[in-house]
């Protein structure tokens, strides 16, 4: 290629500066959408994206990052078109299969590990498993502790199974079926879940069109996954053992609520990074 040529190319920072700019209204991080999109056409980190900002952006690769650039404007996540999302700095291969992990789920983690020391060895049961994030972050930092992923969708069990394999996590069984129908007659020291709580009408729903609706949405009210789980809990838990939801940020108080009605006890409720209501755990003592 001669100089001439070299000079009518769009350079790098050229394009994210127009990609970010077409991408304002569909996504909060425009810019970073930008930059992982066109990382992941050209084979480089951010980091070496933005060193090259002034190098000038082949044709073909500039028509493969408006491609993806298109699919993100018709509301596909960025997750989803590279393949992959960190969750608890663990890589997670994802698909529209499994729900994007969120960082706000990584304080359900933190919870669990907070909530009880290394040792002595605690089995872990993760409801509604997906992509396996929940269950493999916790894998990670337990690795004596036996873990079990459960999901009713064999299209997240196989992504679940793949990603614990790619981390080398031998610490996790994976089960089908749906919620405690995966593991009948099973207690367990902790049940973790970020199950579907988004009701049925609400217009969050039309901006996730790309992620799975059985992930998202169990019925009218949203409560509907909760009440089950919190209904069937105690007859998979140990004497003492703890119950750990994720729900929507105005979904807590009927949490709450509903944890009481089922005997559970020492009920609180966490606020996610943005000061919300994400999580609530509670523990459950048989009589």
């Amino acid at each position: 290629m001669n100089t001439t040529d070299t000079l009518t190319l769009t350079t790098i920072e050229t394009a994210l500066r127009r990609a970010a700019s077409t991408l304002r209204e569909r996504s909060d991080s425009p810019r970073l959408d930008a930059e992982v999109l066109l990382a992941k056409v050209l084979g480089l980190t951010r980091a070496g994206l933005l060193a090259r900002s002034a190098q000038p952006l082949q044709e073909r690769d500039e028509s493969a990052f408006n491609a993806l650039l298109t699919r993100r404007q018709s509301g596909t996540p960025v997750a989803y078109l590279t393949g992959s999302r960190e969750f608890w700095s663990l890589p997670l291969r994802v698909s529209p299969a499994v729900l994007v992990p969120r960082p706000e789920t990584e304080i359900l983690v933190e919870q669990v590990l907070e909530l009880l020391p290394a040792a002595p060895a605690r089995s872990v049961l993760d409801l509604g498993t997906g992509s396996g994030a929940i269950a493999l972050a916790i894998a990670s930092e337990r690795p004596d502790w036996p873990v079990t992923g459960s999901d009713v969708s064999s299209d997240a069990l196989a992504i679940a199974e793949g990603n614990s394999r790619n981390l080398r996590l031998a610490n996790v069984e994976w089960l089908a079926g749906s919620w405690f129908d995966a593991v009948p007659g099973r207690r367990f020291d902790v049940i973790v879940s970020n199950p579907p709580y988004v009701a049925a009408g609400d217009p969050l729903l039309s901006r996730l069109t790309a992620e799975p609706m059985l992930a998202l949405s169990p019925g009218v009210t949203g409560l509907e996954s909760l009440q089950l789980i919190g209904a069937q809990a105690g007859a998979h838990l140990i004497q003492g053992g703890w119950l750990l939801l994720e729900h929507g940020h105005d979904q807590a108080t009927a949490v709450q609520a509903l944890l009481r009605d089922h005997g559970f006890e020492s009920i609180r409720t966490c606020l996610d990074l943005s000061g919300k209501t994400r999580i609530t755990l509670a523990t459950f003592t048989h009589t």
